[in-house]
């Protein structure tokens, strides 16, 4: 593959395992680096500066935590269930998981879960070989119901009612999810409400 190839790549970031199965050498990345046409975010990942599709500060997390999901009031944002915007990326990963380097921008914003909390509800989003990884609708919305305190009543309410208003919501899988992340009488409650 040629430089100008790997240029007008559909790819945002590529990871230097990628580069070198396309034939590159460490030597040719850092020349590319060198030149401008990739720049390095941290040991393993760079970012394609001539990439020409739709960005998503998501890849960036994936980048910066590749084990990491986006979660609570960003995958809500995602998921068009609030009109808040967060600050930063919810990312959430296990509870003994480490992470190294963070960076000044996008602020991304740890949530350590338990690990059963963590591995349920995980999809992984792909767009060309950009990708990131994310709780489905249900578990996002269980997830916002049990931090309620930590997220605001407020925000939990709209979120709640945004998520029943979607034809394609399964509430089934959101009580067992609930059940299971042990806030089911509380998500009961407040579809009686709601509903």
């Amino acid at each position: 593959m040629s430089d100008k190839e790997l240029i007008s790549s559909n790819q945002m970031i590529v990871s230097v395992d990628e580069l070198k199965e396309k034939g590159f050498s460490l030597y040719k990345i850092n020349q590319l680096a060198e030149q401008g046409l990739l720049r390095k975010l941290n040991k393993k990942f760079y970012e394609n500066t001539n990439f020409q599709g739709a960005e998503s500060d998501f890849y960036y997390a994936y980048a910066y935590v590749p084990f990491g999901v986006i979660c609570l009031m960003s995958a809500a944002v995602f998921y068009d269930l609030t009109t808040y915007r967060p600050d930063g990326i919810d990312v959430a990963i296990q509870r003994k998981a480490r992470v190294s380097t963070l960076p000044d921008w996008p602020e991304i914003q740890l949530y350590y879960y338990t690990d059963d909390r963590y591995e349920l509800g995980i999809e992984t989003i792909e767009d060309g070989s950009n990708r990131f990884h994310i709780y489905n609708v249900e578990k996002t919305v269980v997830d916002i119901v049990f931090y309620r305190e930590k997220i605001g009543i407020e925000e939990t309410k709209e979120i709640l009612i945004n998520y029943l208003k979607r034809s394609n919501r399964n509430l089934n899988k959101l009580i067992r999810y609930a059940d299971q992340m042990k806030c089911g009488d509380v998500m009961r409650n407040y579809l009686e409400v709601l509903v």
